[in-house]
């Protein structure tokens, strides 16, 4: 018992500095993705190729709302009706997407990785049927200060389609 109180401060000192390094890292990379924030345009390719898509002329509209606590993410693929809408914000120490499916779902995904040049979001959960497939990953990579690529990987049941956007600011 005495080693269990000698212990547990010591322990203490370890996990708040780790949720202190988190938030900034969120917070991080949040700023950069915010950086983005205007319009963009570009081509899709997708693996497996899918015919509907592959080549498309890509529009994407990011914007800084909600008084800098969101970045909405409005995406148009060719002449495709629909346009899925992302959500990313902070959320305590975890920087989060919610994406607005065309597939009628809501799958959340969590930050997992950033290095400075990329901000990696990983698969949390999904509300919503996933019967037509549901978003799983998404990797906003910068290149520069006018381009960054897109990789969102997208499943239905066990199978998935990497779709790829390369895009460049559109002036």
């Amino acid at each position: 018992m005495n080693v269990l109180r000698r212990l547990l401060p010591l322990a203490a000192l370890l996990v708040v500095p780790s949720i202190a390094v988190a938030q900034m890292d969120a917070k991080k990379s949040f700023d950069s993705l915010k950086t983005l924030a205007g319009s963009w345009e570009g081509r899709i390719t997708t693996q497996p190729p899918q015919p509907e898509v592959q080549g498309k002329p890509v529009e994407i509209q990011l914007r800084v709302t909600s008084m800098g606590n969101a970045l909405m993410h409005d995406a148009r693929v060719g002449d495709r009706p629909d346009n899925p809408i992302t959500m990313l914000y902070l959320d305590g120490d975890r920087l989060m997407l919610t994406h607005y499916c065309d597939a009628g779902n809501r799958p959340r995904m969590v930050a997992r990785s950033s290095d400075g040049k990329t901000v990696e979001f990983e698969f949390l959960d999904v509300a919503g049927s996933t019967e037509y497939g549901h978003m799983h990953h998404a990797v906003f990579t910068f290149i520069d200060a006018d381009h960054h690529t897109e990789d969102w990987t997208f499943m239905v049941g066990e199978n998935h389609v990497q779709a790829h956007f390369d895009l460049h600011r559109v002036k």
